[in-house]
């Protein structure tokens, strides 16, 4: 049977009262079940923190002290129980450590996502599907209208432009792509990386993930003659480059207002658009859908009289 409380939402974020722990927490708890490292799913100074391996390494690289008191550290596959509920942790394709978190109670099994995609992604793990009850999903871009494109021919558009790129982009996870993309599938193209990007690159090659060539971005570079280099560098300055000259200016996200201004479109995502979810429910194969990270408005008219869909 299904639990209509099973997750509930709290001041803290959303909250399991029959397991007594939160998954992503917006602020510190005292067990927190993290499926991964980015900071609006990984908070710090939670005194229990259950999360992969990977994602207790980006953590401690980006928190220091503050990363959390206690690990307790799960593969992808490994179950374990928690105050009665059997958790275990799989792939989500989202980022390096990403994970979806499978809870079952009483014979009910419950799939929280976190964020993923189903796009290939040379440095993370594929996403894993699995059958559950309830599907709580992320709706990020969950709008019929909204439909990624293929991130290898977003990415050759750099081949079209001979000048330098100046590169925004998020420093976990889309840096790490995108290096490996341009490595690729831009062979002329250099890859210089901001100084705040570096350790997580870093990071992904002790975890064996392979980004290809690489070197430090300085702010010299911004000024020497030689072409074909891609700078990539953090949200923050990209606005402070708003007027930078003798580059091309992208901006690689699925939100097309951050795509406004630029000399360049980069739609290239690291969340699921509109079919990607329509797929992801008929492979999970759920009973109910529980939506979070938007309204999933969409949903519950695609659905309407099917599958019934609520938001947490």
């Amino acid at each position: 049977m299904i639990l209509a409380d099973f997750i509930i939402r709290t001041e803290h974020g959303l909250y399991c009262p029959y397991g007594l722990f939160y998954l992503d927490p917006s602020s510190a708890v005292d067990q927190a079940l993290i499926s991964h490292a980015h900071g609006d799913h990984a908070c710090r100074d939670n005194k229990h923190v259950f999360c992969t391996p990977e994602t207790a390494d980006i953590m401690r690289l980006r928190y220091k002290k503050s990363a959390g008191g206690a690990f307790t550290l799960k593969t992808y596959g490994e179950s374990f129980e928690l105050n009665g509920v059997n958790v275990s942790f799989h792939s989500a394709g989202h980022i390096l450590g990403s994970a979806q978190i499978l809870l079952e109670y009483k014979n009910t099994r419950y799939l929280y996502t976190g964020d993923y995609k189903l796009q290939g992604d040379a440095t993370c793990t594929a996403i894993e599907f699995i059958k559950a009850d309830v599907l709580i999903t992320e709706t990020t871009f969950a709008h019929p209208d909204t439909q990624h494109p293929n991130p290898i021919e977003e990415i050759k558009k750099l081949n079209e432009h001979t000048e330098n790129v100046l590169l925004g982009t998020y420093s976990l996870g889309k840096a790490q792509r995108l290096t490996r993309l341009i490595n690729d599938h831009c062979p002329d193209r250099k890859v210089a990386v901001h100084f705040q990007i570096l350790p997580l690159h870093q990071l992904h090659e002790k975890w064996n993930i392979y980004l290809g060539k690489y070197q430090l971005y300085t702010r010299k570079m911004m000024k020497e003659v030689e072409k074909n280099y891609v700078y990539l560098v953090p949200p923050i300055t990209f606005k402070s480059y708003a007027r930078a000259t003798n580059v091309c200016r992208a901006f690689a996200s699925g939100w097309k207002n951050l795509q406004n201004q630029n000399d360049l479109q980069l739609l290239i995502s690291d969340h699921v658009d509109w079919n990607d979810i329509l797929k992801m429910i008929d492979l999970v194969k759920p009973t109910e859908v529980w939506t979070v990270h938007g309204d999933g408005v969409h949903l519950k008219a695609h659905f309407k009289g099917k599958i019934p869909i609520k938001s947490l």
